[in-house]
């Protein structure tokens, strides 16, 4: 890390300038803070924050295995057709 800053001038785009403004108010932190971890971030001098892992909590669903959840509405509407041609079929 270097001690000594830089003063330089940057023409940004109007939509990054006013996307900057916006980080800078919302953090309450500078401008010149918000651009120079942008920076750093962009040209891999800092690692990106880690957020923390996603986790999920299994749950005993009731289902026996081979039974699919996703596919009981399939069997449920087989089921009706069954029914229904039972009853409005001609008999033999």
């Amino acid at each position: 890390m270097h001690d000594a800053t830089m003063r330089t001038t940057l023409t940004i785009d109007p939509e990054i300038a006013d996307r900057l403004k916006q980080e800078a108010a919302l953090g309450k932190r500078p401008l010149k803070a918000i651009v120079n971890e942008a920076l750093r971030r962009g040209l891999g001098l800092e690692p990106a924050k880690r957020s923390k892992p996603y986790r999920v909590n299994p749950h005993s669903s009731g289902f026996l295995p081979g039974i699919d959840p996703g596919k009981l509405n399939q069997l449920a509407d087989e089921l009706e057709a069954g029914e229904f041609l039972a009853k409005h079929s001609p008999r033999a």
